[in-house]
């Protein structure tokens, strides 16, 4: 996230790709000493010491995320599918479901092939085709073709696909294009699209609000049940009905695999190793990261790792329904509030790196959530899984980093003309900046409209957890609409059409359902998923599409 900043300073002939004067030289806040040349040695210290508290944070939450709230994780059980498929020998249905997924999985790879064609230079193809005409283009409201996505709604509940778009339509339906006719008094008319001072500042506040309203919920909730559980665990602890009581915990979930879950279970990694690598590299992390950045002090990241669990837990329960990984909207919280609190000089570096010590965490602590989910549909034990993310993320902290300066010393990356244009970096800078002149500094009545929203978020909860089922069960998922909140309709109406392939194949062919939806939806989320790989290749290779398909008004 920091090293992404520090093109400022790099060569005097590349200026036009500087971050820092792309975010305004003279800017309140924008510092032109709020700089860090990239090094590969304080990288991989950086993501060694954030990462692994990342792989700690969540592991005495495991047994309630996985097992009891039977959260989803659609791409770890797709995953899941794919492994089960290849080692069950001799079984129909299994076969079965290996040909669905293969079938459905050279569709989706053909079909992500077919697509590059078209997609010329940007808003070209398939991905900007407007399905329901040009103003609900404008607004995000199409279908982009993406199997990926339609595969995600297909193994998501009816419930999140129908929130994502009940948000969608809240959103750009209704709230953004109300707001941008106030361009002029609530917010500049002079502003570029993403500048957190406009309306892009409502869509990320407002996203956020309604996050940490429905997560810091939950997480309250789900703590108290915790510490109830453990006080009862220690007064009536027995070894010898362990086993009864696995088996009574197994009644209560009608969907779930009692030998799947008896394995998890049984194949435990004790709560303390949980707790004390958390504290472990907590300490380290304190230590080292001031050292690298002296612009955060060390209390700022005590504080930083004291919010930690809560922002990891919001964001696993969160992919858990949806399958988004949304680390980096819990990052942005921390950067506003470590630039604000860290004055003009420093708040800008020490508001990035807050951010990527928050988003390192909650983003490695969701991941492996998800692969747990995995281990647990394929009677794979939990202690084999957590080492093999150990293994990998001690590998991707220097793998990482090489890849970054591959692309860093190779190509003008930054430059807003050319073809490595990382317009995050200075989406982030900005917003580091506006944390450090502070809120106020954002449109008017934005805050107002996120205490609201954080308001419904919490409001919604209570009304599904102490009403009636009836009533209960057609209460919104506050976090899942956030979602199309900052990522747009589009991402919504996919899903949607993933969850009405489903209700009609149901209503089809039960039973045959039942058996294909899960093969289906696998093999259309990895088949465009693996067309990333070449596509990624020919860019590299600077092979363009031939064709731009594009659609203008007559």
């Amino acid at each position: 996230m920091v090293y992404s900043e520090s093109k400022a300073n790099r060569e005097p002939t590349k200026s036009s790709g500087k971050t820092y004067e792309l975010s305004g030289v003279g800017t309140p806040g924008n510092s032109p000493g709020a700089i860090k040349e990239p090094g590969f040695g304080w990288m991989t210290g950086f993501l060694f010491v954030v990462c692994f508290v990342g792989l700690f944070v969540l592991i005495p939450l495991r047994k309630i995320m996985i097992v009891d709230l039977q959260l989803t994780y659609p791409s770890g059980l797709a995953t899941a599918v794919l492994i089960n498929g290849f080692h069950t020998q001799g079984d129909k249905m299994a076969k079965k479901q290996v040909r669905g997924f293969m079938k459905y999985f050279s569709i989706s790879f053909l079909w992500g092939l077919f697509k590059w064609f078209f997609s010329g230079i940007k808003d070209c193809g398939f991905e900007q085709f407007p399905t329901f005409g040009l103003q609900a283009w404008k607004q995000t409201f199409y279908f982009d073709f993406s199997m990926t996505y339609v595969g995600a709604g297909m193994i998501c509940s009816h419930l999140v696909n129908v929130s994502l778009l009940l948000g969608a339509v809240l959103s750009y339906g209704v709230m953004y294009p109300l707001v941008g006719k106030l361009k002029g008094q609530w917010y500049p008319d002079n502003l570029e699209e993403t500048n957190m001072k406009g309306l892009y500042g409502y869509k990320v506040f407002l996203s956020i609000a309604l996050i940490l309203g429905d997560g810091i919920y939950n997480f309250t909730k789900i703590l108290v049940a915790t510490v109830n559980g453990i006080i009862d665990k220690m007064k009536h602890y027995n070894d010898r009905n362990q086993k009864n009581a696995v088996a009574a915990e197994q009644q209560g979930y009608p969907n779930g695999n009692i030998k799947q879950t008896e394995l998890f279970l049984k194949e435990n990694i004790p709560m303390w190793i949980g707790i004390v690598g958390y504290l472990v590299f907590t300490v380290i992390s304190t230590i080292l990261i001031p050292l690298m950045f002296p612009q955060l002090k060390w209390y700022f990241v005590v504080v930083a790792y004291i919010f930690a669990p809560a922002l990891a837990f919001c964001n696993a329960f969160g992919a858990g329904l949806t399958d988004i990984n949304m680390a980096y909207n819990y990052g942005k919280v921390a950067l506003f509030m470590m630039a604000a609190l860290s004055g003009k000089e420093n708040g800008v570096v020490a508001g990035l790196v807050g951010c990527g010590v928050i988003k390192s965490v909650v983003s490695v602590s969701c991941i492996l959530m998800q692969d747990f989910k995995t281990a647990h549909y394929t009677l794979t034990s939990p202690r084999a899984m957590f080492m093999c993310q150990v293994i990998g993320i001690a590998m991707g902290c220097v793998t990482a980093p090489l890849s970054f300066f591959l692309y860093y010393k190779a190509f003008n990356v930054g430059d807003p003309n050319g073809e490595f244009k990382a317009p995050y970096a200075l989406i982030y800078r900005n917003m580091a900046v506006i944390g450090v002149e502070g809120f106020s500094a954002l449109p008017h009545h934005c805050l107002q409209l996120c205490y609201a929203f954080f308001a419904f978020a919490v409001a919604v909860n209570v009304v599904r957890d102490h009403s009636p089922k009836k009533i209960a069960k057609w209460m919104p998922l506050p976090m899942v609409m956030a979602v199309p909140f900052l990522v747009g309709a589009y991402f919504a109406i996919d899903m949607f059409m993933g969850t009405v392939i489903v209700f009609l194949w149901h209503k089809i062919n039960d039973k045959k359902a039942k058996l294909m939806v899960p093969a289906a939806a696998s093999g259309l989320i990895c088949g465009e998923g693996l067309w990333t790989l070449p596509a990624a290749i020919l860019a590299l290779a600077r092979i363009n599409p031939p064709i731009c398909m594009k659609f203008v008004p007559s």
